[in-house]
C-alpha cells in the first residue's frame, strides 16, 4: 500500500515544521504551506505556495499534490495568528484577520480537500485549535475565540463528513516554544490607555509562557500517536497538566469562582 499523503497547512516554523519533519521520518508523504516557500529553502519536505484565505490558492495547491501522488489522505490545518490586546482598544480590522486565518482559513482548507477525501472514501482532517480556545483569557480575548470556533467547527464537521468515511478530530495545544510570537498582532500599549496596567503585566507573561513552552516535537508526536488510532477521539489537549488540567477545573467550579483564579494568575486582583 502506498504510504499516506500529508498536507501541512503553515509548515515553515514551529510547529508545523516539526509535524511535517517527524511524519516524513516515519514514512509518511508530506507537503507543508506557506504563503512564501521561497523565503525557507532549508525545508527537509515540500513546501508549497498557500494563503489559508485565498480559494484560489488552496484549489491550485491540492490539486498540484492530487495531480502528482493521486490522493490525499490527511490534513492538518496548523496555520494560525496571534493576537493580543484589550477588546475595547483592539481594532475591529485585526480581529477579522485572525478570524480570516484562525477560523474561516481552516474552513477554506477543509473545503478544499473534502471533495478527494469523499471521492477516496476516507480520509483525516486534524485541525489544530488552542487550550485557550476552552476559555477566555485577558487580552487574548480575541485569539480564545477564534480557537474556540475551530474547536466547534471540528465537532459539526466530525458529524457532517463520517458518512463518507472521513474522520475530523480536534487538537487543541498548550504553550509551546516556537516564534509566534514574531507574527502576533498586538495592540499597542497606548500611554493614556485604562487598561496599559494591567495589559503590560499580561504581555510580558503571554511572551514568557511561550519562551519556557513544551517543545514543538512533543506536539509532533502526538499528533503521529493519534493518526495511527483507529477510532480518534474528537478532542485531544496537548500540554502541561496544568494546562490541561485548567480545562477540568472550569468544567467543575462555579463561573465566578474560575473568574477569581485567572485573575490571581496574571496578577489582575490588584
Amino acid at each position: 500500500m502506498k504510504n499516506k499523503v500529508v498536507l501541512i497547512t503553515g509548515a515553515s516554523s514551529g510547529i508545523g515544521k516539526s509535524i511535517g519533519e517527524y511524519l516524513q521520518e516515519k514514512g509518511f508523504i508530506v507537503y507543508g504551506t506557506s504563503r512564501n516557500p521561497k523565503k525557507y529553502t532549508d525545508s527537509k519536505f515540500p513546501l508549497i505556495a498557500l494563503d489559508v484565505s485565498d480559494e484560489y490558492s488552496i484549489k491550485k495547491a491540492v490539486s498540484q499534490i492530487i495531480e502528482k501522488e493521486k490522493q490525499l489522505d490527511i490534513l492538518i490545518n496548523n496555520a494560525g495568528k496571534g493576537i493580543t490586546g484589550p477588546v475595547e482598544e483592539t481594532p475591529i480590522e485585526e480581529m477579522k484577520k485572525a478570524f480570516d486565518t484562525n477560523f474561516f482559513g481552516v474552513v477554506n482548507v477543509c473545503k478544499g480537500v473534502l471533495p478527494q477525501m469523499r471521492k477516496q472514501k476516507n480520509g483525516l482532517i486534524l485541525n489544530i485549535s488552542s487550550i485557550a480556545g476552552y476559555m477566555g483569557l485577558p487580552y487574548r480575548g480575541i485569539y480564545s475565540a477564534t480557537k474556540s470556533a475551530t474547536s466547534i467547527l471540528s465537532e459539526v464537521l466530525s458529524l457532517e463528513t463520517k458518512q463518507f468515511g472521513i474522520t475530523v478530530v480536534d487538537v487543541a495545544p498548550g504553550d509551546f516554544a516556537t516564534n509566534i510570537a514574531a507574527g502576533r498582532y498586538h495592540t499597542p500599549l497606548f500611554k493614556d490607555s485604562p487598561y496599559k496596567k494591567h495589559y503590560s503585566k499580561v504581555l510580558k507573561q503571554i511572551d514568557d509562557e511561550v519562551d519556557k513552552g513544551l517543545q514543538p516535537e512533543i506536539m509532533a508526536k502526538a499528533i503521529y500517536k493519534i493518526i495511527g488510532k483507529k477510532n480518534p477521539k474528537v478532542r485531544y489537549r496537548v500540554g502541561t497538566f496544568m494546562q490541561r488540567y485548567a480545562i477540568h477545573i472550569k468544567r467543575l467550579m462555579p463561573d465566578r469562582l474560575y473568574e477569581k483564579i485567572l485573575m490571581k494568575h496574571y496578577k489582575l486582583d490588584d
